[in-house]
């Protein structure tokens, strides 16, 4: 790849989401004819760069390519219409020219982003294609860099998304920020799928990678869009505190062979002191607008537990089981209530986490999940019982999809914990 096409494709992850946002706002909400239009002024900006030169504010150029793309649409979109009610037909209003709003630019491309997040994220769409369609117009990823990220077929990928913005033009779904009565339910959905892309990057469910960094600087980059436009919410300063304080142990959290490294044996010298730094200022800002009780900010609070300890010795475990009791009785969870088992076998011993951890093991949510037999592994070796922690931690590799994660388990197992 030449030093143009590198700097093409920068520039394709750093523009493509607001060139889109903006496109859609003035055709009306018409997602995919937009990314069309944007596609359409790049295939023309990579034709001429490279012969031309790249102009010197390659943003602004594209910025305004794209908006006459879509005022010539409109315009053509009239003309049909004017020629149609000329012959009697019975029409829809036609759409109206765009105004000329140029210079008011700067000033709306934040909230051009918000309502492409809004849109991307709808609770009309599933799971999968609300995460789909965020990386790709949001994140500027293709199709088939999506695809990898999720070790899935491309045209499975391109399948979710063509679904998805087939389901936002049948529901008609406007192209805007929610009114203040639906807000709250709305974050939610963002914040829910920012953060399933985050801890996909963070341990991957499947393959031989333990991480996929791309991911979790796609996640934090989203949150702290999301986090600059609309300061006044908790939980948005909440998840944004939980992944950089988690983000800013990535470094150590792998070997020199990309062999996953346990928190408790990580060298923590490569923590991030700066990512932990902004990840405690957002968990403040995020008490300050009293959203102590929100679930991310406690886990925030839990993640930096972790993060002001310099020796895995200093870790709050006692303040960590607080977190987590009061994360419980706020979001009822199996998987908190085993993360709290975590906390209280390092806080109180095997013998109080036991009695915790007994009735979890026929919680059926909980059957295939491989954390529940770590844990139950490593509550078992410390009471003694190596033959049975073994039997946990081999039943644990059987269940995870992560080839790293398989080989660590199997190494716990016949070190016999």
């Amino acid at each position: 790849m030449t030093g143009m096409q590198q700097r093409l494709e920068t520039l394709w992850r750093m523009e493509s989401p607001l060139l889109i946002a903006r496109c859609a706002r003035l055709l009306g909400g018409d997602i995919g004819r937009a990314e069309e239009l944007v596609q359409d002024v790049w295939l023309v900006a990579f034709e001429r760069w490279p012969v031309e030169g790249m102009p010197d504010n390659p943003g602004a150029w594209l910025m305004t390519a794209t908006r006459n793309r879509a005022i010539d649409v409109l315009r053509q979109h009239q003309r049909v219409a004017e020629q149609h009610a000329r012959w009697g037909e019975v029409l829809h209003p036609a759409s109206p020219v765009a105004p000329d709003d140029s210079e008011a630019l700067v000033d709306d491309i934040g909230d051009d982003l918000l309502r492409l997040m809004f849109v991307a994220c709808h609770p009309q769409l599933p799971a999968d294609a609300r995460i789909a369609l965020t990386l790709r117009l949001l994140g500027g990823l293709t199709t088939q860099e999506i695809a990898r990220a999720f070790l899935l077929p491309e045209p499975t990928i391109a399948q979710r998304i063509v679904r998805a913005k087939r389901t936002l033009a049948q529901h008609q779904v406007p192209f805007d920020v929610p009114r203040a009565a639906d807000l709250p339910a709305r974050v939610g959905a963002v914040l829910e799928v920012i953060y399933l892309v985050f801890n996909e990057g963070y341990a991957a469910s499947y393959g031989e990678d333990w991480m996929r960094p791309a991911l979790c600087e796609e996640a934090l980059r989203l949150a702290r869009i999301l986090a600059q436009r609309m300061p006044g919410h908790a939980s948005i300063h909440g998840l944004l505190a939980l992944m950089e304080l988690q983000a800013s142990r990535s470094a150590a959290r792998s070997d020199g062979a990309g062999a996953p490294v346990l928190l408790e044996q990580q060298d923590r010298s490569r923590w991030d002191r700066l990512q932990i730094a902004r990840g405690l200022a957002s968990l403040q800002q995020a008490h300050s607008l009293r959203g102590q009780e929100d679930p991310y900010v406690l886990q925030a609070g839990i993640a930096a537990c972790h993060a002001r300890a310099l020796a895995p010795e200093d870790t709050d475990w006692a303040g960590i089981a607080t977190l987590y009791t009061r994360l419980l009785q706020v979001q009822p969870s199996p998987v908190i209530a085993l993360n709290r088992v975590v906390a209280i076998l390092r806080a109180d011993g095997p013998l109080a986490a036991w009695g915790l951890l007994h009735p979890l093991l026929d919680e059926p949510r909980l059957q295939q999940y491989a954390p529940l037999w770590v844990v139950r592994g490593e509550v078992l070796s410390r009471l003694g019982r190596n033959d049975d922690a073994r039997a946990a931690f081999t039943h644990a590799a059987s269940l995870t999809g992560n080839e790293r994660e398989r080989i660590l388990l199997l190494g716990k197992a016949g070190a016999g914990g």
